[in-house]
């Protein structure tokens, strides 16, 4: 079954001849642009979009990544911190991120000749609340992984078939996601969770999250890893680490991480809670 549905995307891929990847780095559209260069070679282009609300290390990884596949990569910078209806940081942030994203891409892609824009959506992301792909497909984006019906757990049997070795890279969504919606966003508050973040992975914890709920950095880990944190880390120099960063408090999330935890006040909102 699997094999069908990567024999699906390649011939997805022949059939659109030429394709620009909105490529973050991510396990997904890392996967996007794999197999789009084994299928076009130089005729897939893959482009980050680079802005505060990146990793630098996501960045570099990116870089490394696309090398690494062979596909010729570029960046182009997104203006979305411009953008009062992204900064507001309302319940549909997303979809004014990725309005940047798509409205950056779909000029590029019409002056160089590429008749397609592709992205990293999943099957999966099609089943939360992710207003960003309303956003790409009013602009023409396509997602080769969910029209496939390929799921997150399939992006990551498919990386490793095909020998991508950061087939289990954690999950790495933007980071304005780290804030409850309404806080507003600005460029020292993402500098300042992304270091927070940075900071903890030099540490080798890898799979985590630093939410920032005003001056209160809130730290989640895989609920199996948070005895592991408290047995073996220096709590006192982690807090004066995120204190130095800005934060005033530091805490550790008890339930662990959750993808779309933040996403709970709006299942409240729609009860009327």
């Amino acid at each position: 079954m699997l094999q069908d549905k990567l024999d699906r995307l390649y011939r997805l891929f022949r059939d659109m001849e030429r394709a620009i990847v909105a490529y973050s780095g991510g396990i997904d559209s890392t996967l996007v642009a794999k197999i789009a260069y084994d299928v076009l070679g130089d005729r897939a282009l893959a482009i980050t979009a680079v802005s505060p609300s990146l990793l630098p290390e996501d960045l570099e990884d990116a870089r490394v990544q696309a090398a690494a596949i062979g596909i010729p990569h570029e960046e182009v910078a997104t203006q979305e911190m411009q953008d009062p209806n992204y900064t507001s940081n309302p319940v549909n942030r997303c979809y004014f991120c990725k309005s940047e994203l798509h409205d950056t891409l779909k000029p590029l892609a019409k002056e160089r000749g590429y008749p397609y824009v592709v992205d990293g959506v999943n099957a999966d992301d099609l089943q939360d609340y992710r207003p960003g792909i309303q956003a790409a497909k009013e602009r023409g984006a396509r997602s080769p992984l969910a029209e496939v019906g390929i799921s997150k757990a399939q992006v990551r049997e498919l990386s490793k078939y095909l020998g991508l070795p950061w087939w289990d890279k954690p999950s790495q969504p933007c980071l304005s996601s780290r804030f409850p919606y309404g806080e507003e966003i600005t460029v020292a508050k993402l500098q300042r969770v992304g270091r927070a973040e940075i900071y903890l992975r030099h540490l080798g914890w890898q799979n985590l999250r630093v939410r920032s709920d005003g001056d209160t950095a809130r730290i989640e880990l895989p609920p199996d890893r948070i005895k592991a944190f408290v047995a073996e880390v220096d709590l006192p120099e982690v807090v004066a680490e995120l204190q130095k960063l800005g934060f005033l408090f530091v805490t550790l999330d008890l339930e662990g991480y959750q993808s779309g935890k933040l996403n709970r006040v709006l299942e409240k909102s729609a009860l009327g809670v």
